[in-house]
C-alpha cells in the first residue's frame, strides 16, 4: 500500500462475489481501481461456512460474468468448499487488482470531490465507491425475554460447523428459511431436534430452485418498475428443496412447532405454559447489511437500510451497494444476482462515468483472463 498510488476512479470494498463481479465489468471498461478486501484468501464468506451448505442453483445458474462454474460431482448443488474453489479460480483466471488483509475503517468526503476511503495502511481517494461486503459479518439474532439466562449453547448460523459437537444433545433450531432447513436436515441424523418458526415453513416444489427464483424476482422488480404487480418469490414458499432437505421432509424431520415467547434457563417456553428443557440453540435468523464503514456519509433510513435507485444511494450519487439483499437489486443477495449485464444495472452504472482515457493504471495488474 505503501508504494500504490492513492487515488484511483473507483474502489470496490469487498472481495466476494460481490466484488469480484463488479471488477470483471470495471475491468472490461479498462477502469482505474483496486478492489480491498479483509480476507486473508479468495472466497469470501463461502469460506467460514459449514461444511455442508449447498447453493439453491445447480452450478450453470450460478456463475459470475466471465467465468462458468463446473458442475458439483455427480451433478446438482454446489457445497461450500466448490463455491471456495470456483471464486478462487475466478481471481486467478481474471486477476483483478486484489489487495488482501485490507480492513476498510471508513468512508468520508474526501479532496477534490472524492470519497476518502480510510484502511488501517492509509487512505483511498476515489470518484467512485462500490460497497460490496455483504452481510455475512453481521448476523442477527432477535431478543427473547430471557435469552442471557440460557445455560445452554446459542449460536447463530454463521458458527455452524456441523453437527459433531451436537452429539447426545437435545437441539432447538430457530428460523424458517433455508439455511434452518439445511442445518435442521442434517443435525436430526445424529441428535433430537426441535424446529421452531414465527411462521409454518413452506418448501418450494422440487423442480423449484434458484435460478427460478431469481427469474421470478427479476419479473417482479421489472413490473415493479412499471408500476404493475406480479407474483413474488413469497408466493411459492420459502425452502428450496435441495436433496439434503427432501430427504428430512420425506423421513418427517420438518415437522416446525410455534415460535416460543420466552427462554428459560434449562430451554424455552411457550405462551400456553409449554416448555421444553434443550441443550443448545441454533440461531437461523438471518443477517443484517455490513456497511458500518459507511457510517460517516450518514444515509441510512429509518429502516437501517440505505436508501437506492437500483444500487446507486440515493443520499450519495459516487457510492454503489451490491449484494446485500434485494433492496439494492433482484436478487442481489445471490450468487447469480450480484452483476448480470441486464440484472444489475449497478456495475455498468459505476463503471460508465468514472473510466479516464488512459485506463487502468500500469502496476494495476491483472484483468487478464487465463485459461
Amino acid at each position: 500500500m505503501t508504494d500504490a498510488p492513492r487515488a484511483v476512479d473507483v474502489v470496490v470494498i469487498g472481495g466476494g462475489q460481490a466484488g469480484l463481479a463488479a471488477g470483471y465489468h470495471l475491468c472490461r471498461a479498462k477502469a482505474d481501481f483496486v478492489i480491498l478486501d479483509v480476507q486473508h484468501e479468495p472466497g469470501g464468506a463461502w469460506r467460514h461456512a459449514w461444511p455442508s451448505l449447498r447453493l439453491s442453483s445447480p452450478a450453470q445458474y450460478s456463475s459470475l460474468p466471465g467465468r462458468m462454474m463446473s458442475s458439483a460431482p455427480g451433478g446438482g448443488y454446489p457445497g461450500a468448499a466448490e463455491v471456495v474453489a470456483y471464486l478462487s479460480d475466478y481471481e486467478r483466471r481474471h486477476e483483478p487488482p486484489v489487495i488482501r488483509s485490507s480492513t476498510v475503517q471508513a468512508v468520508r468526503q474526501g479532496e477534490g470531490g472524492r470519497l476518502a476511503v480510510e484502511t488501517r495502511a492509509g487512505t483511498w481517494q476515489a470518484r467512485v465507491v462500490i460497497s460490496a461486503t455483504g452481510t455475512w459479518w453481521r448476523p442477527s439474532v432477535p431478543h427473547y425475554p430471557g435469552i442471557g439466562d440460557f445455560t445452554g449453547r446459542q449460536l447463530h448460523t454463521a458458527g455452524y460447523d456441523g453437527p459433531e459437537t451436537f452429539h447426545g444433545k437435545n437441539v432447538v433450531i430457530v428460523g424458517g428459511g433455508n439455511s434452518a432447513a439445511q442445518i435442521l436436515a442434517e443435525v436430526s441424523t445424529v441428535v433430537e431436534t426441535t424446529w421452531v418458526t414465527s411462521r409454518p415453513p413452506r418448501l418450494l416444489p422440487d423442480e423449484v430452485d434458484g435460478r427460478a427464483l431469481f427469474d421470478l424476482a427479476t419479473r417482479r422488480h421489472q413490473a415493479a418498475l412499471a408500476g404493475e404487480s406480479a407474483t413474488g418469490i413469497g408466493d411459492l414458499g420459502d425452502i428450496v428443496a435441495v436433496p439434503a432437505v427432501r430427504e428430512a421432509r420425506d423421513r418427517g424431520a420438518l415437522k416446525a412447532e410455534p415460535m416460543f415467547t420466552r427462554i428459560t434457563p434449562e430451554g424455552v417456553a411457550w405462551s400456553d405454559g409449554t416448555t421444553l428443557a434443550c441443550d443448545a440453540i441454533v440461531w437461523c435468523t438471518g443477517f443484517r447489511p455490513a456497511f458500518g464503514h459507511l457510517a460517516p456519509l450518514r444515509l441510512r433510513g429509518a429502516d437501517g437500510l440505505i436508501p437506492t435507485d437500483g444500487t446507486r444511494a440515493l443520499g450519495e450519487p459516487r457510492l454503489h451497494l451490491l449484494g446485500y439483499g434485494d433492496w439494492s437489486g433482484p436478487a442481489s443477495a445471490t450468487l447469480i444476482g450480484r452483476c448480470g449485464s441486464e440484472r444489475n444495472r449497478g456495475c455498468r452504472r459505476a463503471t460508465g462515468s468514472p473510466v479516464r482515457a488512459g485506463g487502468r493504471r500500469p502496476d494495476a495488474g491483472g484483468c487478464r483472463p487465463r485459461a
